[in-house]
């Protein structure tokens, strides 16, 4: 990490984290990968100096506050980034502060790459008989799509939204490229549905225009049916995976399925080139399992690209 100009972030040898520990299992978890996490910096030469923040369905159930808007601020501008727990309480109607905190932070933070890796760490972890190797990521977008929320309804009628912006396409596509240059992989696909909508098409123009900047690597497009079909029975062709935000969000369930389930999914919000990140493990928050067994794999492995 460089050394950044704003009071309480990091020096350029510590890194100051912001932890919303959320709900559930989640505080344990998070408090048993922090140690670990603290090793693995020390490996490579710096620290992590932890800051806990009470942002959780017990804080909102006592004041009515999800994320308010001196935490956010504080969240942008004074901290390298974000460690984030499992959200989710049958108590708080609609999840509120989940919603609040996890979906107000990728939007406010303007966070559009939802990066997802899938790894079989171990042949026994999977449900497939011969998986080969599996190692492939996902580039979910993050702001756009369906979870907008945009929409109206009236009376019976609801009407829903969906958003793709040409500049929202564009740099989710490119971030794919980017990476996959970078780490050496020869081939991205994307994935969209433009055979039943139209509108689509903005994912495949964008492909084919950006592609011929990366004459190295193969650019190819599946339907996302027929992408959800292919992970299961050929998942180790597949290296970089591109599409919308709802597509990716289903696909990276299906990709944690393929090597495990989501206990040791990890997820990373990324502005590629900014300041801010926020890292999560994608384990469900199962109040029943507090004091139970858990694992840390997920929520270490979300902090890996930071440290």
């Amino acid at each position: 990490m460089t050394a950044g100009g704003t009071v309480g972030r990091s020096d350029g040898r510590t890194a100051k984290i912001a932890v919303i520990a959320g709900d559930g299992i989640g505080p344990e978890v998070i408090e048993a990968a922090i140690p670990i996490l603290d090793r693995a910096a020390a490996k490579h030469g710096f620290a992590l100096r932890w800051e806990r923040l009470p942002y959780s369905a017990d804080h909102y159930l006592r004041t009515k506050e999800t994320l308010p808007d001196a935490a956010f601020q504080h969240l942008r501008d004074d901290v390298d980034a974000i460690f984030l727990g499992a959200l989710g309480d049958p108590r708080v109607p609609g999840n509120e502060h989940a919603r609040d905190i996890l979906l107000g932070l990728r939007f406010k933070l303007d966070l559009f790459v939802n990066f997802r890796p899938v790894e079989l760490l171990h042949p026994d972890l999977t449900p497939l008989r011969n998986p080969g190797k599996i190692d492939f990521v996902i580039f979910r977008e993050n702001t756009e799509g369906q979870y907008l929320g945009r929409g109206r309804s009236s009376g019976d009628e609801h009407v829903a939204e969906e958003v793709n912006t040409g500049k929202g396409v564009e740099r989710i596509v490119r971030a794919a490229f980017e990476w996959a240059q970078s780490h050496g992989k020869t081939r991205v696909t994307m994935s969209d549905k433009s055979n039943a909508i139209p509108t689509h098409r903005i994912w495949q123009e964008t492909l084919q225009r950006i592609a011929r900047e990366y004459p190295a690597i193969t650019a190819e497009h599946r339907y996302v049916d027929a992408l959800a079909l292919e992970l299961v029975r050929e998942p180790q062709r597949f290296e970089v995976i591109v599409t919308n935000n709802l597509y990716g969000d289903i696909l990276s369930d299906l990709g944690a399925g393929l090597v495990g389930g989501l206990g040791i999914a990890a997820s990373a919000n990324l502005h590629p080139g900014a300041r801010q990140s926020l890292f999560e493990p994608v384990s469900s928050k199962r109040p029943p399992d507090l004091g139970g067994d858990a694992g840390t794999a997920a929520v270490v492995d979300a902090l890996g690209d930071l440290i």
